[in-house]
């Protein structure tokens, strides 16, 4: 389980839950239920922090709830 903000909502475009990661630009997942969105986005942020490791940039440090909505 990851400490970074996760944002959850219904979209009717995607049929579908998304969950957005702001602190981690790029990092979404969705699903066809608020558990597996949120699954889905654990894995994504999992895989986002791994690639930027790898790739020698940065990873910012998981601030948890944003100043602002």
């Amino acid at each position: 389980m990851t400490k970074y903000e996760i944002i959850l909502y219904w979209s009717d475009e995607d049929d579908a839950f998304v969950a957005e990661v702001p602190e981690l630009p790029g990092c979404a997942a969705d699903g066809p239920t608020r558990q597996e969105a949120l699954a889905n986005a654990e894995t994504v942020i999992s895989e986002w922090l791994e690639t930027a490791r790898e790739l020698g940039r940065p990873v910012p440090e998981p601030k948890g709830r944003l100043l602002f909505a």
